[in-house]
């Protein structure tokens, strides 16, 4: 259950969304963060990056005389429900959702959140807060009203706000006394065909059955299921099912550590980063987002192969960045930053993420479309890709802005992607091209190893005739690269345990950067290591770090990019793809199977 809610902004937020897009929900149940009308949008909802010119950005519903509250998700669902307590012993409960349910053979996922709110002691007296802002916070939108909603006229969306609260109470923000319950559906422009009471009851009802029954089919490890299905839902939540693409986090420009520049705008598609989603839902038996996924990357892929590391979610190749003047930060701890300058690196590894990420899709025979010659031939470009850059210098996964290198990880996926080719020839009984892959992913394999084994260190490089390390290096045996047992491999990983590790947590790499020395732990490096000790067969030294690891998540089971080393508080952008992802794999390799439970 979540603490007593602080003044200061923090990570201590919950996730709502439905596939359409998304909104970050305080201990307090305030709407503090939600790009519309979908994730790549104007926030509306900006609290959390402090606008400059005008008090809101956000959507409450405000306890009068507060005192604490508590806070925790519906049991296997994207429900939230947060209850607030004053200081005389009244109480009201507050139940967040966005409603998603099959209907009419399709997903009904509108962009709309829905609140109900009741009271459950005392005589509570609240007060309804709904004060979104236009243009990055920049101004307050134009606002009319009816006899039962209130509309903003948002930039790209206009806003209405459906409620059986009397429509002044919300447009004056008159604090009443809730005698009964009260619900608010807030969306796009459009009348709701009947009461709102009875459409928000069956909203909730239909949203929580879809989410139980998703989650039960969920391929779950014996150990930690609460932490996956945390995990899994809210991957669930970052892929925009128009196009397929999948985010790696709802937000921009919460730095990696406190007053460091490095902070970036990640509600973007990044290949590398939806693949790893692909890999870990796949591990789940959750195949739906790997065919979305991959009709996205069909959708994008142009006639050589060519990849950028990056595109927007609606297929955008070019994703300008920029200062936003008219917010002052997470914390007052600016820049705020729309777009992304990545967009514009070259980053090999993408091919080979790519074709990672599409090749269950040849050998999952429960897939009702599972890929053929005509698939195959559409990968093979990418492979060729793979194959030609493999010794290229790149900016590497860690996106370098000063330098690039021939980075061994790179090079590792690219070999990836001609061994996956090779096996998904063969999967095909295409005996031809499996010798051509083969051959490739050989010749790269051989490669590699000369450049990057460094026999006099005793470890793995970061970079061909490098001599440092990065936490990358861990993924070796994880892609098939190496055999968890080659004492190469063990020795790269004790070699990252000795030099990345601090405490419990892990340094993506230490040697300065453009932005000087990185300060916080990445936390899918963590993961990593964790998968890698286990790998190497020190699977009970894993399992005390990852409980460790797990107890740093914020109340509600959420992780961030970044943790402190320190005191463990969470930094980077949220909720962060990349850290749940870790979180899944690491528990899949270190739980118990389920043969020892009976």
């Amino acid at each position: 259950m979540a603490a007593a809610h602080t003044t200061a902004a923090n990570l201590d937020l919950g996730v709502i969304g439905n596939g359409s897009f998304g909104a970050l929900v305080d201990a307090r149940a305030r709407v503090v963060w939600s790009c519309l009308p979908a994730f790549d949008g104007d926030p509306a909802f900006c609290a959390l990056l402090s606008p400059r010119e005008h008090d809101g950005g956000d959507y409450a519903i405000e306890l009068e005389d507060f005192s604490h509250s508590e806070q925790a998700y519906l049991h296997n669902t994207a429900i939230l429900r947060t209850v607030l307590h004053d200081r005389q012993g009244g109480a009201v409960e507050i139940i967040d959702f966005a409603p998603r349910w099959r209907e009419h053979e399709r997903f009904y996922r509108p962009v709309m959140l829905v609140r109900r709110v009741t009271p459950l002691s005392g005589n509570p007296r609240i007060r309804v807060r709904a004060r979104p802002l236009a243009d990055w916070g920049a101004r307050l939108p134009e606002s009319t009203w009816g006899s039962n909603h209130v509309r903003w006229l948002l930039p790209d969306f206009t806003l209405r706000l459906t409620t059986d609260v009397p429509v002044r109470f919300v447009r004056e923000e008159t604090p009443f006394v809730l005698a009964h319950p009260v619900h608010l559906v807030l969306g796009a422009d459009e009348s709701l065909a009947r009461g709102v009471a009875g459409f928000v009851h069956e909203a909730q009802q239909r949203t929580t059955s879809y989410w139980c029954e998703w989650v039960r089919y969920l391929s779950i490890p014996l150990d930690w299921q609460e932490a996956v299905i945390r995990s899994a839902i809210t991957l669930k939540l970052c892929q925009y099912e128009d196009s397929g693409a999948i985010i790696a986090a709802m937000t921009t420009s919460i730095p990696e550590a406190p007053d460091t520049p490095r902070n970036w705008d990640y509600r973007y598609c990044w290949l590398r980063d939806a693949a790893f989603v692909v890999r870990a839902l796949n591990r789940l038996g959750a195949t739906r987002s790997m065919e979305e996924f991959l009709r996205y990357i069909f959708n994008i892929a142009t006639s050589d192969g060519s990849l950028q590391p990056l595109y927007g979610i609606n297929f955008e190749e070019q994703l300008h960045e920029y200062e936003v003047e008219s917010l002052a930060g997470y914390r007052g701890m600016g820049p705020v930053r729309r777009g992304n300058l990545a967009w514009v690196q070259k980053q090999h590894d993408v091919y080979g993420s790519v074709v990672l990420a599409s090749t269950q899709l040849f050998f999952d025979q429960r897939l009702a479309d599972p890929g053929d010659i005509d698939a195959f031939a559409r990968l093979e470009p990418l492979g060729e890709r793979a194959f030609a850059l493999h010794d290229v210098p790149d900016a590497g996964l860690w996106e370098f802005r000063g330098r690039a290198e021939v980075h061994t990880y790179t090079s590792v996926m690219c070999w990836a992607a001609c061994d996956r080719l090779a096996k998904i020839a063969g999967k095909l009984e295409l005996e031809s091209r499996q010798t051509y892959w083969r051959d490739r992913a050989e010749a790269i394999h051989a490669r590699v190893i000369e450049q990057s084994w460094s026999g006099t260190l005793g470890h793995f490089t970061d970079t061909f005739g490098g001599e440092r390390l990065d936490a990358s290096l861990l993924l070796l045996a994880d892609l098939g690269f190496v055999q968890p047992d080659d004492p190469r491999f063990i020795g790269t990983v004790e070699a990252i345990g000795r030099d990345l590790k601090r405490g419990d947590a892990l340094f993506r790499y230490v040697a300065p950067d453009d932005f000087g020395s990185p300060e916080t732990s990445f936390t899918i490096c963590t993961f990593w290591y964790i998968d890698a000790l286990a790998a190497i067969g020190r699977k009970d030294e894993a399992r005390e770090l990852f409980e460790r690891i797990l107890a740093r998540r914020n109340p509600l089971g959420l992780l961030s990019e970044d943790l402190a080393f320190d005191g463990g508080e969470a930094w980077g952008n949220f909720p962060q793809t990349y850290s749940h992802v870790g979180l899944i794999i690491a528990a899949m390799r270190l739980s118990r199977s389920w043969q020892e439970a009976s």
